[in-house]
């Protein structure tokens, strides 16, 4: 339990959400870019050699678990700003101050993440 009656700690677990939150959203995009430039050299191959290579290669796969990664560390991220908040002291939350905006909307990149992952999987299956 902090002993530090100050605010400003539980303003930094939420700059810590929130750094979390960029980072899953740049594990997302990396990947999506990962998952597409597979598609890009696919169109690129000749015809014929294009149709023998399997449609799903490397890149779909990394892509998709650096989607899934971002994802999951929304989720992590989330986990540990609740265990981070228990250990705060009420008067270090400032009154009024509605502290689960942050946490929805790292709940929303997780959620969006793993939605992405279904749909692109689901696409490759067609």
């Amino acid at each position: 339990m902090s002993d530090l009656n100050d605010p400003r700690v539980f303003f930094a677990a939420e700059r810590t959400l929130l750094a979390w939150n960029r980072t899953a959203l740049t594990l997302m995009a990396f990947g999506f870019v990962i998952e597409r430039f597979g598609l890009f050299v696919h169109m690129l191959m000749p015809h014929g050699l294009a149709t023998q290579t399997m449609q799903r290669g490397i890149s779909f796969w990394i892509g998709l678990a650096f989607i899934t990664l971002g994802a999951f560390a929304s989720a992590g991220a989330i986990v540990q700003y609740h265990r981070v908040l228990r250990t705060l002291k009420p008067v270090e939350i400032p009154d009024g101050y509605n502290t689960r905006m942050a946490v929805l909307v790292n709940l929303l990149v997780a959620g969006l993440g793993m939605g992405l992952t279904a749909y692109l999987f689901a696409g490759a299956a067609l």
